[in-house]
């Protein structure tokens, strides 16, 4: 053969290999851009660009043929609503929510720029939002989309929700949603929201959110002479008052290292700052008693926590009057829902929707860990106070807890893997026909 043919079919032959490489990669590829493109949105506060990340979604969502509808009930603050109809719209319909924002990132301790979503040799995806949570926001997607292309047809209404400042506590975003008319119309039987990475081998569920307060103690006092010792100053006081919150934070933390109880189930009591004494121009006038003191305190209650009780223990230990003491609890969501309930999704045979998602998890070979109250907080409290059903999932497995750390990342396979039990997720929930009272 002479030379020249040899050469082009060696040419042929390498140029044929390839194509078939890259065939066969685009298939896992495409999800995996879809994601990277929105990772490099940057929507972390306190500027998130909400407008670039619903524009995106729209895109994605207008391919798959989905009805789409933008709501605003602040300025600025979209609210993302997609829809795929069922073929029985009288049965109330599912919604799989999700949140646009995220926070912040220091972007000097990463890695990686963290809105440059690289993809390393070894397949981790760097970004901010990586796990918390833009990845279920494009799994929802990407599911929908494998089913279209399968020809399935949910009997059940889908819905898919973006909204906004999730991570400063929801107020603009899904609080004003689901008190909104357009929510009410959707019917909404069953949720589902984030949840939380998996170090291990089973997928973890949430059916409950601990619901954070805020604690501001003042205390008040006569000035002094800083030679003087006198009782009921207003440092003293306030010392008082932090040693016996210390003490009670010790007695919920000593039942977590006991291993009676996760630290999801306790009451969790974190100072956060202190603010006291009389300012000078080298720090602080040293001879002086100040007359006011103040600290702030944050608090975690688990659903089953009797807020009266806490209420209570704050106004006769913690920051009682006959101390000269006032207290301030900013209360930042919801502990009950319409009907004076404790904010948690049942997660036996009486909610018919508990089944069902377990066998689709079953399905593609997963498991489920014990069921959890999660430990933050997230908009799932804002539905659940309207009596539905929601559980709090992210399907990440052997993956560390990264959400709000540096190098936020997800590997490629895990989140390929999260699709598939998306997609059998939608599947069986959406083709539900019984009754979903509970």
């Amino acid at each position: 053969m002479p030379n020249s043919c040899h050469s082009l079919l060696q040419l042929v032959l390498t140029n044929l290999v390839l194509f078939l490489f890259v065939a066969a990669q685009q298939p896992q590829d495409a999800p995996i851009a879809r994601f990277q493109r929105y990772l490099r949105i940057n929507t972390a506060h306190p500027r998130p660009d909400y407008s670039s990340a619903i524009s995106f979604l729209e895109s994605q969502a207008l391919s798959i043929t989905l009805q789409v509808k933008t709501l605003e009930f602040s300025p600025g603050k979209p609210v993302l609503l997609l829809t795929w109809p069922g073929s029985n719209p009288s049965l109330p319909s599912l919604l799989f929510n999700s949140h646009l924002d995220s926070v912040p990132a220091e972007s000097s301790k990463w890695t990686h720029p963290p809105f440059s979503a690289v993809r390393s040799p070894d397949g981790k995806i760097f970004a901010r939002g990586a796990q918390d949570d833009k990845c279920i926001g494009v799994q929802y997607l990407e599911a929908i989309r494998n089913l279209k292309e399968k020809n399935f047809a949910p009997v059940r209404t889908v819905h898919v929700s973006y909204v906004p400042d999730e991570e400063i506590g929801g107020v603009d975003g899904i609080f004003k949603f689901v008190a909104s008319e357009e929510f009410r119309k959707l019917n909404v039987g069953f949720a589902m929201d984030e949840g939380q990475a998996s170090p291990g081998d089973d997928f973890r569920v949430f059916y409950a959110d601990r619901s954070p307060w805020n604690l501001i103690i003042k205390a008040k006092g006569m000035p002094g002479h800083g030679s003087r010792m006198y009782d009921n100053s207003a440092m003293e006081n306030l010392m008082k008052s932090v040693e016996i919150i210390s003490r009670f934070r010790e007695s919920q933390f000593d039942v977590v290292k006991a291993g009676e109880a996760p630290n999801s189930e306790v009451i969790s009591v974190n100072p956060v700052y202190v603010k006291a004494g009389i300012p000078s121009p080298s720090g602080f006038v040293m001879n002086m008693q100040p007359s006011e003191a103040e600290a702030g305190f944050n608090i975690r209650l688990p659903p089953t926590a009797d807020p009266e009780l806490v209420r209570r223990r704050i106004a006769e230990e913690w920051a009682p009057a006959r101390r000269n003491m006032t207290y301030q609890i900013i209360e930042l969501g919801p502990l009950r829902d319409y009907m004076g309930r404790p904010l948690m999704t049942p997660t036996n045979d009486s909610n018919p929707w508990w089944p069902i998602f377990k066998q689709a998890i079953t399905a593609v070979g997963g498991k489920l860990a014990k069921p959890e109250i999660l430990a933050s907080t997230t908009d799932a409290r804002y539905i659940r106070q309207l009596g539905i059903p929601v559980l709090g999932f992210s399907p990440m497995k052997n993956t560390p807890i990264l959400l709000h750390e540096h190098n936020e990342f997800l590997e490629d396979t895990v989140y390929l893997k999260g699709i598939e039990v998306y997609e059998s997720i939608i599947r069986s929930l959406s083709s539900f026909e019984e009754s979903s009272s509970y």
